[in-house]
């Protein structure tokens, strides 16, 4: 939570590179809201997918989700990943099920679990307070 934005978003594109994509940061400005584009390729074509980060110690809403999903239609773009350091609320969850095939939510858990096995770094998420079926070590 102590992390500087910016190195918050470089440290994202770090694991999705990390992860086998290629990846470049978006404009400071203009971007939707997009921290990174990361792109993978094989040999039945190119997958891209839109990133956006959200370094927070609260609960992230459908109103997020739902903006990260405009953005996808007005870019055209196949994929978006929502990346946070907190939660997701029930009703942000249900609308990424309900656009499963276009988009993954990420959360600090999950986060700190790929950082460990991508990068090996043994991440401090840091909320001060424990999200609803978390356990003291998913954030410690």
């Amino acid at each position: 939570m102590q992390m500087d934005p910016f190195a918050f978003g470089r440290l994202m594109r770090e694991l999705f590179t990390a992860m086998g994509y290629e990846t470049w940061r978006t404009q400071n400005s203009r971007d939707d809201g997009l921290g990174a584009v990361a792109v993978r390729r094989d040999p039945v074509g190119v997958t891209v997918i839109a990133v956006q980060a959200k370094r927070t110690k609260n609960v992230v809403g459908p109103e997020v989700v739902r903006a990260l999903l405009g953005t996808l239609q007005d870019k055209q773009a196949a994929r978006g990943v929502l990346v946070t350091t907190s939660w997701y609320g029930k009703m942000s969850r249900e609308i990424a099920h309900r656009n499963g095939q276009r988009l993954d939510l990420i959360d600090g858990r999950n986060l700190k679990a790929l950082l460990l096995e991508h990068l090996g770094i043994d991440a401090l998420i840091g909320l001060p307070k424990l999200p609803p079926g978390w356990h003291p070590d998913d954030v410690s």
